[in-house]
């Protein structure tokens, strides 16, 4: 019978998160999985075996028969290629992935065909960003009759707490170029340049944010069919955000191919504490209203909280807890095409608060 929940990478900083809610919710099915066993073992006795250990280590040879009692994986790992996805599609295992890589999204989803025939259900695009990005997005997407540009901005507060996995793939990407929508046209831009200043409400204020490639950007340009997107990352501290965009302009980047120097800043970002331990998320989609000849407006959506990682568990349980209650359309979807920000209501509420305004006049649904 299909009825465990595994976590991969559930004794890591947001798998435990994770694995905590759903194993109240399903205690003695919720695996957490990875491939030290002790870690895991550890981890099932702090919450008194709610959830179970399990070794799997993803990169090596595994035997894909274990599939057959599980209904649902939930994915807190970076993955190299999508030889597991597609065995978790194959056999029927629904599959929920966190990952905020682009280019792997995009290679999961030319697995829809094993998905749809084996009644899987896969959701991609699941947490803060892409997650609650994409949400916000088409919310404010359909309070606009013809969309021409959406703009998303993060802020992350450096008095939060970071997993070390969060922080290598935020470091790994400062020097990187990616491609964006603009016009209906692929080009190619690099991090931290193009800087904006954005208004993340009060207590916030307004920050310099620059380009990130975070996956939201190219997948919601599709899914909402919004001809430009672009996405972009600062932190509380202007000085943070600032050292980095000056790190770009000088070069100084090329200095994170040496692994030791990277290593070192990896570690340095995970022992920094100071500043708000907040977070902001301001979507900004500018298009027309009143149909055709309608004027031109600006939706904007504002959604503040506290601890990142916290948030893209909440967001991976909601998602994980109705894909294992309820019956989903079978395919691979990211995770605007199947949920909306009324479907995260019940807990959004107390978690985080969104402000929503149409040409600066506050909008009440």
């Amino acid at each position: 019978m299909k009825n465990k929940i595994i976590v991969v990478g559930g004794y890591g900083h947001v798998g435990k998160k994770i694995c905590k809610e759903l194993g109240d919710k399903y205690a003695g099915y919720v695996y957490a999985a990875g491939r030290n066993l002790k870690h895991a073992e550890q981890f099932s006795r702090e919450i008194n075996g709610k959830v179970k250990p399990l070794q799997l280590d993803i990169q090596q040879g595994f035997d894909t028969g274990f599939l057959n009692q599980v209904k649902l994986v939930i994915m807190c790992l970076d993955q190299s290629d999508t030889a597991f996805v597609r065995s978790c599609l194959q056999s029927g295992t629904h599959y929920v992935d966190i990952s905020a890589n682009g280019l792997f999204l995009d290679q999961v989803e030319q697995w829809r065909t094993e998905a749809e025939v084996n009644f899987a259900t896969a959701v991609l695009s699941v947490g803060l960003a892409p997650g609650l990005t994409n949400l916000l997005a088409l919310q404010a997407r359909t309070l606009l009759d013809q969309v021409n540009a959406i703009e998303l901005s993060i802020m992350l507060g450096l008095g939060d707490q970071h997993g070390k996995a969060a922080i290598e793939w935020t470091v790994d990407n400062l020097s990187s170029s990616f491609q964006v929508t603009e016009n209906n046209r692929m080009v190619t831009v690099d991090s931290f340049t193009d800087g904006r200043n954005v208004d993340f409400g009060a207590d916030l204020g307004r920050k310099k944010a620059y380009r990130f490639p975070f996956s939201d950007q190219q997948t919601i340009a599709r899914t909402l069919n919004v001809p430009s997107v672009s996405t972009r990352l600062c932190f509380d501290s202007a000085i943070a955000t600032g050292f980095m965009g000056g790190m770009r302009v000088t070069g100084a980047f090329r200095c994170l191919k040496v692994n030791w120097i990277r290593n070192v800043i990896v570690q340095g970002f995970g022992k920094l504490h100071f500043g708000v331990d907040k977070f902001a998320v301001k979507v900004e989609a500018r298009g027309r209203k009143g149909g055709k000849g309608g004027k031109e407006a600006i939706v904007e959506c504002l959604l503040q909280g506290k601890d990142q990682s916290k948030m893209t568990a909440k967001v991976a349980v909601a998602v994980a807890d109705a894909l294992y209650r309820e019956v989903f359309k079978h395919g691979v979807y990211h995770i605007d095409q199947l949920f909306d920000l009324r479907s995260m209501q019940d807990w959004l509420q107390h978690e985080a608060s969104i402000e929503i305004r149409i040409n600066g006049i506050p909008y009440i649904s």
